[in-house]
């Protein structure tokens, strides 16, 4: 395995990505594009620095990772794109955050049918939050986020889940089986 550092809103650190890719294993199978950054302020005080720190993150590097990947993805691929749940909560201070993620729930309507030639399936998984090193820390965000995530969890599971148990993951490798059903409605 190859590791390769980066910044996804860098077309130049893409590039140099896929050039890896593409030496070591010329094609791809499934792309699970996770890109987010979060930063939250209320309508009022959102600088054009936040603003465009997040949008270059979560939808450009998310949008240029995908088409340079395309030319490595045969006919019949999977495309997956993280969004959240946060895309359809009303939360305080995340107007910036919840509009990239729903950006992010828009390419996947729209990038089915700009792929249907290719049979690619293009799906978005919406997890709640999950406890990462970039959400430790931050109590008062963490709150926020764990509130979006209470709406969408059964009360059985805990408002906040782990890499490894939440079922963003089992639902994300489902849908990268050829099994997975195609569909461009």
């Amino acid at each position: 395995m190859t590791g390769v550092q980066g910044d996804v809103s860098s077309l130049g650190d893409l590039d140099r990505l896929f050039g890896q890719i593409k030496r070591d294993k010329r094609k791809l199978d499934v792309v699970f594009a996770n890109a987010g950054v979060a930063r939250y302020a209320s309508l009022g005080k959102i600088t054009e620095e936040i603003y465009d720190s997040i949008f270059s993150v979560n939808v450009k590097g998310l949008l240029f990772t995908v088409q340079k990947a395309l030319p490595m993805l045969p006919d019949g691929a999977s495309i997956i794109l993280n969004a959240s749940v946060v895309a359809s909560k009303r939360l305080s201070s995340n107007s910036v955050y919840s509009a990239t993620k729903a950006a992010i729930r828009s390419f996947a309507r729209t990038w089915t049918r700009d792929l249907k030639d290719r049979r690619i399936r293009v799906n978005a998984v919406s997890p709640g939050s999950i406890d990462t090193p970039g959400l430790s820390g931050r109590s008062a965000q963490r709150s926020i986020i764990c509130r979006a995530a209470a709406g969408y969890r059964s009360p059985a599971t805990s408002s906040i889940g782990t890499a490894a148990s939440n079922s963003a993951t089992s639902d994300g490798l489902s849908l990268m089986s050829a099994a997975a059903a195609f569909s461009s409605r």
